[in-house]
């Protein structure tokens, strides 16, 4: 994964500058999206059959896109818009937003704390702004290209470990219906993995463990997954918080990965020895 590009090559301007700006756009268009769906939250579980559970879901995405699409939009002309928060793949060539509304719908839905709002700006299928925006307790998880990732301004670095033994790692699957041999695949991944490392954690949504890998405060991260708006946020903020992000052979990762991991330098090796026997 290359992240290091200015936003400054596209649009003319000063690049430190310009990028900030930016970023205090989206930043500005996220936390608005994050108020509303904070007002929407409540601490107990919403829908009892799976079809009320989704009209919720739904629920949340459109409201909180009616209020974060424009200003994205607005704040960088000609880019695009990813319309399906569930598809994978690599995008035409060109800026796109990728956006989750709910990031972590599910737990939302279900009255639980695990969820947030992120918009990341992709460049010829390279995320190179992200916003992470969680409201329950207002913090901002941001990174530019090239320009370090950061909590509230304050800069983010990966964990300094070096063995797998002492990791906390996590995974989780990243949509309702996958396949049964994706399922397979992820319970022998957490079998292996809880055999060389110390916990794994297996939770959703993929970016709101990845901000705990670029923090430093969990180890590794992995997902058979290659949907877009569950990774490129957190690839960017893992990548600009020094951390390796490959796919689970060990290949820098790319929209076009068929699977995902970040960890931190020390133990990205030993996670891929771990991993890549289980590899689709």
């Amino acid at each position: 994964m290359s992240t290091h590009t200015s936003l400054s090559t596209v649009t003319p301007g000063t690049g430190a500058d310009l990028d900030k700006a930016l970023l205090d756009q989206v930043t500005a268009a996220v936390r608005a999206a994050g108020d509303l769906l904070r007002e929407r939250y409540t601490p107990q579980a919403r829908g009892t059959s799976a079809e009320e559970i989704v009209t919720e879901i739904h629920a949340n995405d459109d409201a909180v896109l009616d209020v974060l699409k424009a200003p994205l939009l607005a704040s960088r002309p000609g880019a695009n818009w990813a319309e399906d928060e569930l598809a994978g793949g690599a995008l035409p060539s060109g800026e796109w937003w990728v956006v989750d509304p709910a990031e972590g719908n599910i737990n939302h839905v279900h009255g639980m704390p695990d969820w947030a709002v992120t918009a990341t700006l992709v460049r010829d299928n390279e995320p190179v702004l992200t916003v992470v925006h969680l409201p329950l307790t207002g913090d901002d998880y941001t990174a530019v290209a090239g320009r370090g990732a950061h909590l509230n301004g304050a800069p983010l670095r990966v964990s300094a470990k070096t063995d797998l033994a002492a990791a906390l790692t996590g995974t989780g699957q990243a949509r309702p219906g996958e396949d049964e041999h994706t399922f397979r695949r992820i319970g022998s991944a957490v079998t292996q993995m809880l055999m060389n490392g110390l916990v794994v954690r297996v939770s959703v949504p993929a970016t709101l463990q990845l901000i705990h890998v670029a923090s430093g405060r969990m180890d590794a991260f992995w997902q058979f997954s290659d949907v877009r708006s569950g990774l490129v946020a957190g690839a960017l903020l893992v990548a600009e918080a020094g951390g390796t992000v490959t796919d689970t052979n060990g290949n820098p990762w790319s929209l076009t990965s068929p699977d995902f991991l970040a960890a931190a330098p020390g133990v990205h090796a030993a996670a891929v020895t771990v991993l890549s026997p289980l590899a689709a």
